[in-house]
């Protein structure tokens, strides 16, 4: 089963949406200018051999093969969390879900992407023996793409089975109050990535990414109340307030 996906940085200016690269558990991927790596960055500003890439399980580890730049591991849903990793450093451990390797690239910043979706359980002492059954969904509430879920499930659990979805617009405003720096795109990348955790995608252990998904909020929401994984319950990890669908999308006046 893939254990990492990895974004990488955008081709050009207008490229937002960057091919995805698979890594099951012990496998590796080299990245730098040379055309050699698993991931070409062609960037003047990148070593030939920048770094390299292992899934190992529910986390993963970078290599910096650089000689001089020190490479920044950012956590983006953390308040300026991060893990530094010196120049010539090998198989340094990153804990985090979400994941952006920050190269210093001649006066640029590239980002690439870490996704780590796999979640790994204790299994229990007594049972009967064998493999044990593999969670079909593995959520944390505790993170944002959960608020961005509950957020849209929101209109549904409240008791309008059939009320519109709230626009990304809409979920933006209703998690400002307990995620500031909640945006348009920061929204959208959540949904982009609860669609490959939750396998509305082709799975990520193919090497097809498959075609674009259309309506993949009412995919998404339609899967999470199908089968429970979010309840009215969970409604509480959004700040009081009405529910998105009911709020007028920003930049418009209600009316």
């Amino acid at each position: 089963m893939y254990s990492i996906i990895v974004v990488p940085p955008p081709a050009t200016a207008d490229d937002t949406r960057a091919a995805q690269l698979r890594l099951a558990p012990g496998e590796r991927l080299a990245f730098g200018r040379g055309a050699g790596n698993g991931l070409v960055i062609a960037h003047d500003g990148v070593s030939r051999r920048a770094g390299e890439i292992a899934a190992q399980g529910a986390f993963w580890i970078l290599s910096n093969l650089s000689r001089e730049q020190t490479y920044v591991v950012e956590n983006p849903e953390g308040a300026g969390e991060h893990v530094k990793v010196a120049p010539g450093r090998l198989d340094a451990p990153v804990p985090f879900e979400f994941s952006r390797i920050v190269l210093p690239a001649a006066g640029d910043l590239l980002p690439v992407e870490v996704w780590a979706p796999r979640h790994d359980y204790l299994r229990p002492e007594s049972g009967p023996d064998g493999v044990t059954t593999a969670p079909a969904f593995c959520l944390d509430p505790t993170k944002r793409y959960f608020a961005v879920l509950a957020a849209l499930c929101e209109p549904r659990l409240r008791g309008a089975p059939h009320a519109p979805l709230p626009t990304v617009d809409q979920v933006v405003d209703r998690l400002r109050p307990g995620w500031p720096a909640a945006s348009r795109a920061s929204v959208q990348w959540n949904i982009d990535y609860l669609a490959v955790k939750l396998r509305l995608k082709p799975g990520p252990e193919t090497a097809d990414a498959g075609p674009r998904l259309n309506g993949k909020k009412e995919s998404l929401v339609s899967l999470a109340l199908r089968f429970d994984l979010v309840r009215e319950e969970d409604l509480r990890l959004l700040a009081p307030g009405r529910p998105a669908a009911q709020r007028p999308a920003a930049g418009r006046a209600a009316g």
